[in-house]
């Protein structure tokens, strides 16, 4: 270790000291919750290094959506969240205080950890690494522990810094439920800090979001950014239960959204929407929403012009309702825009839910309004058996609730290492508008369906068609679809 880097970790530890974190040498690093917030005592949980003492995590409600199919309402479903940080090792023991432990599941699945039922009701685990995990208990996918760690914060600034807007541990109001970020500043959420209002970046840059706080049931969506340039949220900022998006972006160059955690149960409860936006990177997210998790607009509202170089990445999503990441749908038509050069990778999809035909696809690449999409590269995508919905559904389509034209087509999207394991996904569905608005040169590589392999090349009766074992529904106006072996 450096000595910048040694007086850095020592740094932190005097200011973790000052600010009531509780540490010790094991270098597992807990957060206070503040008694004026809601609490579930579903789970208790704690964590120790090997050896180690154990310190228990305080946890926060966090509430949920479930839609009813028949009347449209939504049933709010309450959950659990507990947030700690630490370096090495950490062993975490769970006990799920409301019954018995028949079986118990950490998801994602494909980070490969086996929790151990002990006793009665209590599950032990051990991570390598900080990850965003779902302990998952008797196959309820509502009252369940969503359990986040993050590396610890050795950049923590000083209360007193110019360029800093500054919250400490406890829960902070601001005078109109808004807080106008100028140019130049980072405001700071200190693990344990709860910030109750919504973030304006609005018209700045080089400005931005750090910490290990909560933005906390804003009155409104929990952060805008707009007509902005070199925006960073970064971190392990958490958003619970906004009234609105976690995140609305519109017409912003160069963001990046690192370690973002954010759960919705309202309606419209987006995570993240990016309307016209170039050079973004979202990375490191951990998104439960109740609409769609990501969502990659051009036109709406007051914000104007094409998309560009974006980014999704190295993420954990889980729909309650809607899409996992959604593409296209907004636009102008007085004035088309495009979407080029979109990239998703290293992509764990938790869950899908949308009864509506309409709106179903973990991945969804959908222009209306004269849209045209091209250029999108999808690599290493993990779907886990979801509720209702599609694994893919690109339509080139008009829809009148939200359109005032048709799309003008999609091209050139590659997808390569998508592997569904699940029996719930209805077929997928690619549909182009017509012969003018098509689709075209859509490759899929290393396509895994429980298990099997989707090729061209795979052993099949003629007059079948790859796609029917995906299964997919391609209809007249695709062209150049191609799967391959590798």
């Amino acid at each position: 270790m450096s000595i910048k880097n040694l007086l850095s970790l020592c740094l932190f530890f005097v200011t973790s000291y000052a600010h009531g974190v509780n540490t010790d040498k094991s270098l597992i690093v807990t957060y206070a919750k503040p008694t004026l917030l809601g609490n579930n005592t579903s789970f208790s949980v704690k964590a120790r290094s090997p050896g180690g003492s154990w310190k228990a995590l305080d946890m926060y409600l966090v509430n949920l959506s479930l839609i009813n199919t028949t009347t449209g309402s939504s049933a709010t479903q309450k959950s659990s969240m507990a947030y700690f940080d630490f370096s090495g090792t950490a062993e975490i023991s769970v006990t799920y205080n409301t019954a018995p432990i028949t079986t118990a599941v950490i998801r994602p699945y494909s980070y490969g950890l086996l929790p151990q039922i002990s006793g009665n009701n209590t599950v032990a685990f051990t991570l390598d690494k900080p990850q965003n995990v779902i302990v998952q208990v008797n196959d309820n996918i509502f009252d369940c522990l969503h359990l986040l760690s993050s590396t610890i914060d050795t950049n923590v600034p000083s209360e007193n810094s110019t360029d800093v807007i500054y919250f400490g541990p406890g829960v902070h109001n601001v005078t109109g439920n808004v807080l106008q970020v100028p140019s130049g500043k980072t405001v700071y959420i200190a693990g344990g800090g709860v910030l109750t209002a919504t973030l304006n970046f609005s018209g700045v840059h080089d400005a931005g979001l750090s910490g290990r706080g909560v933005l906390y049931t804003t009155s409104g969506g929990a952060i805008v950014v707009e007509y902005s340039k070199n925006i960073t949220i970064d971190g392990a900022i958490t958003v619970l239960n906004p009234n609105g998006y976690a995140i609305n972006s519109g017409q912003v160059d160069g963001f990046t959204i690192r370690g973002l955690r954010a759960f919705s149960n309202k309606g419209n409860g987006d995570g993240i929407d990016l309307f016209c936006c170039q050079n973004a990177i979202l990375d490191g997210l951990f998104m439960r929403n109740s609409d769609d998790c990501i969502a990659l607009y051009n036109h709406r509202w007051n914000y104007y012009g094409n998309s560009s170089n974006i980014t999704v990445q190295n993420s954990s999503l889980w729909a309650d309702v809607a899409h996992p990441i959604v593409i296209g749908t907004r636009g102008n038509t007085d004035n088309p825009e495009t979407m080029d050069a979109v990239t998703i990778k290293n992509i764990d999809v938790l869950d899908h839910r949308e009864p509506q035909m309409l709106y179903q696809g973990t991945i969804a690449i959908n222009p209306g309004d004269s849209n045209m999409i091209q250029n999108v590269h999808i690599e290493d995508i993990r779907v886990e058996d979801f509720r209702i919905g599609q694994l893919i559904n690109m339509r080139v389509m008009f829809n009148t609730k939200y359109n005032t034209s048709p799309g003008r087509g999609i091209s050139n999207v590659t997808i390569k290492n998508m592997v569904y394991n699940g029996t719930h996904a209805n077929p997928s569905i690619l549909e182009g508008y017509d012969s003018d608005r098509s689709i075209n040169f859509i490759t899929f590589e290393n396509l895994v369906i429980n298990g099997k392999q989707i090729a061209d090349t795979m052993k099949k009766p003629a007059w079948y068609v790859t796609s029917d074992f995906v299964p997919m529904f391609a209809n007249d106006h695709i062209n150049n679809l191609t799967f391959r072996a590798t």
